[in-house]
């Protein structure tokens, strides 16, 4: 039997390792409206960021469209991230401006699918973004993103409108910055499972890198160009994970998705990444889902 006094010494001893095994940081989902399944995705977002050990995770669901938005004030303040799945109506102007100023001061952000569908006549999200499609936007919004096939990217400020997709498939995802933190050690290309393949984002495209890319396939509807899909950001002190994957159940249940979605969110708050690459990351060949 041991003794009272090791087990005691032993239980010391072992609370650093608990405490540091502990989440660091704390989360906040925005969602509420959204031309797409926000119930059903929000979970997957939250389970995501929490299965990292990183984060503990609140949310905050506006009021259904049309109805009064003026109470919705989170406490931007307490989190250090915030993640949005959410695309529909105006907040009130002072929820706003508290938001530029959690990410300007330092504050992570994610924007996820279709939350870069929102807020066309918010200018200040739009910097935060990048880039953006639907609600008409057009070039008086920005320019689009062209990527060439070695990588170069350029802004194309030619007429049209931003926003399209074509049919949802399972597509090729392209490493295009290799060194950055978020992208470190990952296949240069790997497999996404079923999704929608945004194509045509326009906007300001400032303090932007473009970390992937696919090809949008004219078979599937889409342009024959290679789009970005995953960036980074800076806005102020703040730094910006955007990803357009994740339509829905298929897609967020991808591997590939969740992993650039945690290491983004790791960077997005410290600026590095910590995290190992599963084993079971997709490769160039095979579609990696959870269950």
């Amino acid at each position: 039997m041991v003794p009272m006094q090791i087990r005691n010494f032993l239980v010391l001893l072992a609370l650093p390792l608990m405490v540091s095994a502990a989440p660091k940081y704390k989360a906040l989902i925005i969602d509420g409206q959204n031309n797409h399944k926000w119930a059903e995705t929000t979970p997957y977002l939250k389970k995501a960021l929490e299965d990292s050990g990183l984060f503990t995770v609140d949310v905050a669901t506006t009021p259904s469209k049309g109805k009064d938005m003026s109470g919705f004030r989170p406490k931007f303040s307490d989190y250090k991230l915030v993640v949005s799945n959410y695309n529909g109506d105006r907040w009130p102007e002072a929820t706003n401006q508290e938001f530029e100023a959690f990410v300007k001061n330092g504050g992570g952000f994610v924007t996820y699918h279709a939350a870069d569908n929102a807020f066309r006549e918010w200018a200040e999200y739009n910097q935060m973004i990048g880039v953006g499609g639907w609600e008409r936007r057009t070039e008086k919004d920005g320019a689009y993103v062209r990527v060439s096939p070695d990588g170069k990217v350029s802004l194309d400020n030619s007429p049209g409108p931003g926003g399209h997709h074509g049919k949802q498939h399972a597509y090729l995802m392209v490493t295009r910055d290799k060194t950055h933190p978020i992208m470190k050690r990952l296949p240069e290309k790997w497999m996404h499972a079923q999704d929608e393949l945004y194509d045509s984002m326009r906007g300001p495209a400032q303090n932007m890198n473009v970390l992937a890319t696919a090809f949008s396939d004219p078979a599937m509807g889409g342009t024959g160009k290679d789009e970005p899909l995953l960036m980074t950001l800076t806005y102020g002190k703040g730094r910006i994970f955007h990803t357009m994957l994740g339509h829905y159940t298929d897609a967020v249940r991808c591997v590939g998705f969740v992993v650039t979605l945690q290491r983004g969110a790791e960077w997005a708050v410290t600026g590095k990444v910590k995290q190992k690459i599963p084993a079971n990351f997709p490769d160039a060949t095979a579609v990696k889902q959870l269950p």
